[in-house]
């Protein structure tokens, strides 16, 4: 039997198209994708790891600011600073050095935190949102021992709001920006502080040096290692720790 010759073009069009159509029909024969965002008590557990990990997500900027970290690391790089040793120690060695004394002053308020709120978490005792309850409790009560009220005063002068009659009662997006700079300042005061004695040494060398007219010799670089040998035999590292140290215990 002849085919029509329409036919005869037709035939290397569907063969071309074969493979596309039968993978469309085992397409259709695919099961379907449904989402389901979940309903009543698991919508619920969805936004409260949503929120959880939106805390772990500003955990650095909780260590930094809300801990005894501001005022360490900014003593230490005044006390480089004063030295003028540069870059020694270096950054890396000061921020790590900061973080474990941090550690050593906020031991107390970590463990009330891990055995009021981690651990009964982990144990399933208690919820997301009663877990960063006891965080927040433990917190405000290092940073309500150690901010000034004239800090807090401060940001409801600005927002034209009535200050309430005792700290418990300040928010805590009140709080945590005085809290701030409470340390800035009391970082800054140390800093001064430690800046005098190796300011004192530097104007006495730079005055020897003039009376013995050696002016274009830096005094910075003659100074240096009398400050370091200052520094070493007064036990430096001991003595600023020590202040910084206490200066939590104020």
């Amino acid at each position: 039997m002849k085919l029509p010759g329409w036919m005869l073009r037709l035939a290397p069009l569907l063969l071309a198209f074969m493979p596309a159509l039968a993978f469309a029909q085992q397409s259709a024969n695919l099961p379907g994708v449904n989402i389901n965002f979940g309903q009543g008590t698991n919508l619920v557990d969805t936004i409260e790891v949503l929120i959880l990990f939106t805390v772990l997500t500003m955990a650095p900027a909780i260590i930094i600011l809300c801990t005894a970290f501001t005022r360490i690391i900014i003593v230490l790089s005044f006390m480089r600073q004063a030295l003028g040793t540069q870059n020694l120690p270096p950054n890396q060695l000061l921020i790590g050095f900061a973080m474990f004394l941090s550690i050593f002053v906020m031991m107390p308020t970590g463990k009330a935190i891990f055995e009021e709120g981690i651990k009964p978490y982990m144990a399933k005792t208690i919820d997301t949102t009663q877990a960063v309850g006891v965080l927040e409790i433990h917190l405000r009560a290092f940073m309500e021992k150690h901010v000034r009220k004239t800090d807090i005063g401060l940001f409801y002068e600005v927002s034209n709001e009535t200050a309430p009659a005792t700290i418990k009662e300040v928010p805590i997006h009140y709080l945590i920006p005085a809290f701030i700079i409470s340390e800035l300042k009391t970082a800054f005061q140390i800093g001064f502080l430690l800046y005098i004695p190796f300011l004192v040494l530097d104007m006495v060398v730079a005055s020897v040096l003039m009376a013995m007219g050696m002016m274009m010799l830096p005094p910075m670089l003659v100074s240096l290692p009398f400050k370091l040998l200052l520094f070493v035999l007064v036990d430096g590292w001991q003595l600023v720790t020590g202040s910084i140290l206490r200066s939590f215990n104020t």
